[in-house]
């Protein structure tokens, strides 16, 4: 499936929630296979409208049809897959330093698994894709989600200590090469203190949240057409074999494999602004 197929809109203007980025997808289909989830730094809410809901499968063989909510990395180990027709969503990334806020459910609670949003919001949820599929535009879906987000980070405290939420904008900044003793250090914490604190507020720990970021920004340059050896070098891997073995560990798939997936592919089209930037809040 080529991007061509898709239909993908921009906001036209920042939303009022650091840490926050949408995309609205109009999905004619996918491949007889499903689409492939690749995990990404972001807790990722669907908010789906219209007559079709896409049906997203996890490697377990658990079902979820409608709009959800999964903390980051979700699809880790290339088993998780969408499927649907005519599928219509706006799609929204929230850093794990504002998704509690914002969603009411801490990404620890998430894990890396998919949950109903109407188990998270309730009824509202329901009320949410009506209006989104009365709305005349994307413009004004983004503007109506940007709404409802702003609402509830307005009616919440952040959960997320200011070290953990530096140490993370630290990790997305370095692109994931940063060590976790050397934060620590720069916080004023024991290791062991940040590692309990960043998983329990972020749902990762880490060292995997740093790996994750690693990945994210190779799997893009990948997309890009850049070789692996030289993404290798380019992103901190030893060398091209440890870039193969961590594909293989989040995809399944190899460096050339995962450059030709569809999630990846469309995605600089749906988020163009560098990892470090969409993701720092």
């Amino acid at each position: 499936m080529r991007s061509a197929a898709w239909e993908v809109a921009r906001p036209e203007r920042p939303g009022r929630v650091a840490g926050v980025s949408m995309a609205g997808f109009r999905v004619p289909g996918v491949p007889a296979g499903g689409l492939r989830m690749v995990p990404h730094p972001a807790v990722m809410l669907i908010l789906e409208f219209g007559a079709s809901s896409p049906l997203v499968e996890d490697g377990a063989g658990r079902r979820q049809r409608g709009s959800l909510v999964a903390g980051p990395g979700f699809g880790l180990g290339g088993g998780v897959r969408a499927r649907g027709e005519n599928v219509a969503c706006v799609q929204v990334r929230l850093s794990p330093v504002v998704a509690r806020t914002v969603l009411g459910v801490s990404p620890a609670e998430l894990g890396g698994a998919m949950v109903a949003l109407d188990d998270v919001w309730g009824r509202q949820a329901s009320r949410i894709g009506e209006r989104l599929d009365e709305l005349p535009s994307w413009q004004a879906r983004f503007a109506a989600t940007d709404a409802w987000l702003n609402r509830l980070r307005q009616q919440a405290r952040s959960p997320v200590d200011p070290e953990v939420a530096w140490a993370w904008r630290r990790m997305v900044r370095s692109r994931g090469l940063v060590r976790v003793d050397h934060l620590a250090a720069e916080v004023g914490w024991s290791r062991k203190r940040l590692w309990t604190r960043f998983h329990a507020q972020l749902g990762l720990p880490p060292k995997r949240a740093a790996r994750l970021i690693r990945f994210d920004h190779a799997a893009h340059r990948l997309v890009a057409g850049h070789p692996p050896s030289h993404v290798a070098a380019d992103t901190g891997y030893t060398d091209q074999s440890h870039l193969h073995r961590d594909t293989r560990t989040f995809t399944a798939l190899t460096p050339a494999a995962l450059a030709a997936e569809p999630f990846l592919t469309i995605d600089p089209v749906a988020w163009p602004a560098p990892a470090a930037a969409r993701d720092s809040a």
